[in-house]
């Protein structure tokens, strides 16, 4: 599916398609689609020695043919779905001209083989023989080949990756091992798996990871294992080898890690490396076509730093790329009101009426563009949605935008004796708060239950926290981004010495809260930062998820301290904490907060103004990567023959004269001495 949606089922059927089905057309009334299920044989595996059924369905538009190819769209589920759950957002884009291959990944909804987290090993290399099928090299079990998709190259299709959760992580493994991907839409998913499932929000590395082993985060792991047992069992005849170990449906290794993560709370060195090994913050650097991240602000599995870690990562090394936070999640999988087309087949780019969506648009955007080759190209800033602002209709007024990620400026509160913020540094008052972390990691703290409820109350068990609570605000104080907190902490027992293990070692929980002028208590989409340092022998400095949240005026912010959480499994060992501050070294929570100049309203793709040809024409070569296998290339305008190209480095004029304002489609069908037959398409936009 598009989205997270599949890890949130408890139950999935698997729904037969009928071959070369009629998709129904919309109230605009587009092109048919034809569906065909199909089959295809992929060999996996580190040694590149095991068989893997998949079972994909093919959506093809009527104007996609031999002499017209379009470009393609690959896309998977996410965890615990299945092909069918992707039929609305490919019938979409199959109706705006794309063809599209949804696919059940491995291990799940009738495809065979275990569930091996999106391994590049495994997962990456099924998805890079179903781009191979959309090249024309690869058949389908049945023999089906395609030779409507737009070509490159020979065998290299003009195709793009879009789907959310496990079905966004796979994107990363396909692209960083296979060069004919153009470009990446991953959604709601993760950039180091191990900071998902066991979150260390200190002594952090890089992007999210940390040097310490993290807090294991049960609740998330203990559905992540169920959903894939039980799509395990229920399609056992796929592939009877899913049920041969003690983990049915998971690679070997994955069920001990879970359990020693739910035991101890702490993963081990083998687990981590199983985790980071399927995870792009690994192979970040393969990453290098233009990605598009969307990720969800109510999400506490796949929380925004994932995606913001990636984003930083690939805007580092030169990689094209937009970040979008919106408002669903895993956590609240109902998109805002004009936001995303919602059905029962899964998310759509468009509305029940056919209307574009806010994000929907953008993703339009993108395609068109990286694809079609649309000189409207979109902006490679950062929006983000903001719950605050009133519309009707379309979401976009919501989503705020900024030219790039941080937006706005820090806002900086010092802790003030034991239960006080301030933003005067010389108000600062010393003190001590000391509170006890449970045994075993007992829930004395409650947030949420993960997946399930965001509503039950919350509530911290008396002698188990701290706060700091600050003034009422003045005015409105709009956060986006990563709250940050450096605490003076101490633990009797520390491990300054380096000898306890990490299951061993103290566990903090941090959160910042809202607190109304009548009492009432908010955590902004209930997100939480498990810290467990090495040591507590040095100033400690936290990371907390990133929020988008308006603080409103007279409203206080308030920091929260916890020795547990119930999502959570803390440290075994209780411990007795306390955290100190004086007027020379206080500790401080910083909140980064958006602007004006930050709270932009979203653009739309611009066409630069070098991409606009002369109405008098213009002559077009072939590609040098062409020239030659070159045997002849027609050259046509629309659907008219406009030209020849016989010798590799000569060219065809093309006159525009009298032709009205827009775009202009230019295809070059190329005969190659090989036999084969390339198209390469071009759009080109006449001055005005």
């Amino acid at each position: 599916m598009w989205t997270g949606r599949g890890i949130l089922l408890t139950t999935m059927a698997v729904l037969a398609a009928a071959a070369s089905a009629p998709v129904g057309a919309s109230a605009a009334d587009p092109p048919p689609v034809t569906v065909r299920t199909l089959h295809f044989d992929t060999i996996v595996g580190p040694s590149n020695d095991t068989h893997c059924d998949v079972v994909g369905d093919l959506y093809t538009p009527a104007t996609a043919t031999h002499a017209n190819p379009a470009p393609a769209v690959l896309t998977t589920n996410g965890f615990g779905g299945s092909k069918d759950d992707q039929k609305a957002m490919a019938t979409a884009l199959a109706q705006r001209g794309y063809v599209v291959l949804s696919y059940s990944g491995l291990g799940f909804g009738g495809s065979g083989c275990k569930i091996e987290l999106d391994d590049p090993d495994w997962d990456g290399k099924a998805g890079a023989q179903l781009v191979s099928f959309l090249g024309g090299t690869k058949a389908a079990k049945d023999g089906t080949t395609v030779d409507d998709v737009l070509l490159d190259g020979p065998g290299d299709p003009r195709v793009g990756m879009i789907g959310g959760s496990y079905g966004g992580q796979i994107q990363y493994a396909v692209a960083g091992q296979d060069p004919r991907v153009d470009t990446i839409v991953p959604i709601i998913t993760w950039n180091d798996l191990a900071y998902s499932l066991a979150p260390n929000n200190t002594d952090i590395a890089s992007g999210v990871t940390s040097t310490t082993p993290g807090v294991g985060k049960f609740q998330w792991a203990g559905l992540f294992t169920a959903l894939g047992i039980v799509d395990g069992i229920q399609n056992l005849q796929v592939d009877p080898s899913r049920d041969v170990t003690s983990c049915p449906n998971f690679d070997a290794r994955v069920c001990p890690g879970i359990v020693e993560a739910g035991v101890t709370g702490a993963p081990s060195a083998g687990t981590l490396q199983l985790l980071r090994h399927a995870s792009v913050s690994s192979y970040v650097k393969q990453i290098k076509i233009p990605t598009l991240l969307l990720q969800g602000e109510d999400d506490t599995l796949f929380n925004l730093n994932e995606a913001t870690a990636t984003y930083q990562s690939l805007k580092a090394q030169g990689t094209p790329v937009k970040m979008v936070w919106q408002s669903w999640g895993h956590s609240h999988s109902a998109p805002a009101p004009g936001e995303l087309g919602d059905g029962d087949d899964g998310y759509s780019p468009v509305d029940a009426g056919g209307n574009l969506t806010a994000e929907g648009r953008t993703v339009e955007q993108w395609f068109d563009h990286y694809l079609r080759g649309d000189p409207a190209a979109p902006s490679l800033d950062f929006t983000y949605f903001r719950d605050w602002v009133p519309y009707t209709g379309d979401a976009t007024p919501a989503f705020g935008r900024a030219p790039a990620y941080p937006a706005g400026a820090d806002q900086s509160f010092r802790l003030s004796g034991t239960d006080a913020l301030t933003p005067d540094a010389g108000a600062v008052q010393s003190g001590a708060a000391t509170f006890a972390t449970p045994p075993a990691g007992a829930p004395t703290s409650v947030t949420e239950i993960s997946a399930l409820s965001q509503d039950v109350p919350l509530s911290d068990a008396p002698g188990t926290y701290a706060q700091y609570t600050s003034a009422p605000l003045a005015a409105d104080t709009d956060v986006v981004g990563s709250p940050r907190a450096q605490l003076r902490v101490s633990v009797a027992g520390d491990n300054a010495a380096g000898l306890l293990t990490p299951a061993a070692l103290a566990t903090l929980f941090l959160k910042v809260e809202d607190v109304a002028p009548d009492g009432t208590v908010t955590l902004p989409d209930r997100l939480v930062a498990p810290i467990r340092p090495a040591s507590f022998g040095k100033q400690v400095s936290v990371t907390l998820p990133a929020i988008v949240h308006r603080f409103a005026a007279g409203h206080r912010v308030r920091l929260v301290v916890a020795g547990s959480d119930a999502a959570y499994r803390g440290s075994v060992a209780p411990a007795v904490v306390t955290i100190t501050t004086d007027a020379g070294n206080p500790g401080v929570l910083t909140l980064p907060v958006a602007g004006a100049d930050s709270q932009q309203p979203v653009v739309a793709a611009a066409v630069p103004a070098h991409a606009c040809v002369s109405r008098r024409g213009l002559t077009v070569h072939v590609k040098r990567a062409f020239r030659k296998r070159l045997r002849k290339a027609t050259v046509m305008v629309g659907a008219k023959r406009a030209g020849t190209i016989k010798k590799p480095r000569a060219g065809a004029k093309l006159s525009f004269a009298g032709r009205p304002s827009g775009t202009v489609v230019v295809r070059i069908v190329m005969k190659l001495r090989s036999g084969k037959t390339v198209t390469d398409v071009r759009r080109y936009r006449l001055c005005g």
